[in-house]
């Protein structure tokens, strides 16, 4: 009578099974994540800096956007609508205008988003923002 109990060989070529259905998977995952669309955003044209541009004060439109979501236009708080209308107005009157957006620090993105599509929903080609600490005086 032989009361050994039976080893296993553990290297049986049956228990990479589950090896073979897990690299299956993971190639399936990839070629399917591999055919979504990630290219949605903002196309912006960086400036040459080769050539440095001259903007004229007339051709210079500032705007400063708060952090509670308030668009400043010329010392004016103004909505998205109005923004837009002022924006197509000075546009027609300056050709070569150059949008500059003063973006306080604490502003959500949201916020920034929506002041940014408006803009580029209006074929403004130059195109300037710069961030600005909340500094109060």
């Amino acid at each position: 009578m032989n009361l050994k109990p039976r080893r296993r060989n553990t290297d049986d070529p049956g228990s990479s099974g589950s090896l073979n259905d897990l690299s299956f998977l993971l190639i399936i995952f990839f070629i399917v994540i591999a055919g979504f669309n990630t290219t949605k955003g903002f196309l912006i044209t960086l400036p040459d800096t080769s050539r440095p541009r001259l903007v004229h004060q007339e051709d210079l439109m500032r705007c400063t956007l708060k952090d509670t979501g308030a668009i400043i236009l010329d010392g004016q708080e103004v909505s998205l609508n109005e923004l837009r209308s002022v924006v197509q107005s000075k546009r027609t009157s300056y050709p070569n205008m150059t949008f500059l957006l003063v973006i306080e620090s604490e502003t959500k993105y949201q916020h920034v988003i929506d002041v940014i599509h408006e803009i580029r929903r209006l074929d403004v080609e130059n195109f300037s923002f710069r961030m600005e600490d909340n500094v109060q005086h």
